[in-house]
Parts: structure tokens; C-alpha cells; sequence
């Protein structure tokens, strides 16, 4: 059965001479996974592997079986063109690197509509905006709300973050404990919008701290998530 769906694309490999295995976010399956066959040289196709850039926003036509195999899809169009993602060598760098961490921290082959709409709103807003230098820092922390470790700020005046419980606390109990200023950093983002980014000050080596923290807190709450292979290249376009 064909379906319709909208889907984020997370990552586009090449396989053989001229098919890409892809795998995209859909809104009514959740994470699938693409065998395009000859979309690299096909020229009449209805599939253009130019659709397939890193968080691309896609309407496509699909069957899935639903199996945990590659799925079949028919076709594929923009639902909504970027205006600047894909060609602000800032922007793209973090849209290349997002695009990796979400490919590594998204599993659920089910849908879940409000991850979609966050993704899809979120990349809008970005899409939309001046350069937003710390923008991955929050996408990052309001991302871990849909992947279901977002910190309790129950008690956020604590001066301690414990990685491993995403609490606050008084003193620090584990080695994966921080007492530091990625804490205020923390404190500070917690409860903040992207519209409020521009208040937000930071340097490099505060920003690149606090992204650091951050994706050691995902690795420890995500199995198998490890640091973005493109994390060297953001820290180099950010320098």
C-alpha cells in the first residue's frame, strides 16, 4: 500500500555506482530506510538525488513494509525549499552536523508527530534567521525532551548537574557530575526559546565546552550514540 507522508532526510549514502540507501524522518512511519536504485544516474526519474541534502524537508509517495528492511519509494518532491541552510557555509555546517546526530540518536520506526513538528519548526526558525551561532546548542537540549532524558529543573538553582539522573544537586555523587560553568550555561537555557537566542553571549571555547557536555550527556543516556564524525568540522568553521 502507497502511502503519503512528509520526511526530514538524515543521512543519503551512496551504494554501488547509482543507488543511495537513505534514511529520512517520515511523519506517519517515523525512521525509514530508502533503497533508491539508479537515482545517481537516472535522469527522467521521478526521485532526484539533489532531494536528498542533510534535513531536506520532503512530501513522498512510499510503500512500507514495515519490517526493519529497505522500503520502496515511488516519489519524492520539496515540501518546502530552504532559503539559506543549504548555502550559508555556517549554516550548513550545522545542519550537516545535526543532520549526523540525529541520524545517530533517532531510532523509533513508529510515528511520533510531535519530534516531527519540533524538527520541522525548529529547522524553519533556524532556516529563517540571522546566523544563530548557538542555536545547535539549544536545538540539542530541547531535543533530549523528545528522546526522553530532558534535565529536571525541578531544583535548577542547584549548583551541580548530574549527567547520569539529569538533576540538579547540592554536591556531586558520581564522577559524571559537573560543577562548573556549563552549569549556569545549563540553568540559563533551560526554559528559553529560540527567539530569545540573541541575548546569549558566548566565546569559543564556552561554546564548544558546553556542546562537549552535552553530547557526553547523550552518549550516556542514548546506547550506541558516540560524537559527530562533522563535530571537527563545526569547531573549525566556528574557530
Amino acid at each position: 500500500m502507497l502511502i503519503t507522508t512528509k520526511a526530514i532526510v538524515f543521512s543519503a549514502l551512496k551504494y554501488g555506482e547509482a543507488d543511495l540507501i537513505v534514511k529520512c524522518f517520515t511523519l506517519q512511519s517515523g525512521l525509514k530506510t530508502y533503497l533508491l536504485r539508479g537515482v545517481l544516474k537516472s535522469k527522467k526519474g521521478k526521485i532526484k538525488a539533489s532531494l536528498f541534502q542533510p534535513l531536506t524537508r520532503l512530501e513522498v509517495v512510499a510503500s512500507h513494509k514495515d519490517k526493519g528492511t529497505l522500503e520502496y519509494m515511488k516519489e519524492a518532491k520539496l515540501a518546502k525549499a530552504y532559503q539559506s541552510l543549504h548555502t550559508n557555509m555556517l549554516k550548513s555546517s550545522v545542519v550537516m552536523f545535526l543532520a549526523e546526530v540525529l541520524k545517530n540518536a533517532v531510532k523509533e520506526e513508529e510515528a511520533n508527530p510531535e519530534l516531527y513538528n519540533f524538527l520541522d519548526t525548529s529547522l524553519e526558525w533556524f532556516d529563517t534567521h540571522g546566523p544563530a551561532v548557538n542555536f545547535h546548542l539549544l536545538f540539542l537540549l530541547k531535543l533530549s525532551r523528545y528522546l526522553g532524558f530532558y534535565p529536571d529543573d525541578s531544583q535548577c538553582d542547584a549548583p551541580v548537574f548530574n549527567l547520569v539522573d539529569g538533576t540538579f544537586q547540592e554536591v556531586e555523587t558520581n564522577p559524571d557530575c559537573i560543577n562548573d560553568e556549563n552549569v549556569g550555561l545549563l540553568q540559563r537555557l533551560l526554559g528559553t526559546d529560540f527567539d530569545e537566542l540573541s541575548a546569549i553571549k558566548l566565546n569559543q571555547t564556552t561554546r564548544s565546552g558546553f556542546l562537549l557536555m552535552l553530547l557526553k550527556y547523550y552518549e550516556i543516556h542514548l546506547q550506541g550514540f558516540h560524537k559527530p564524525k562533522s563535530l571537527a568540522v563545526l569547531n573549525e568553521i566556528y574557530s
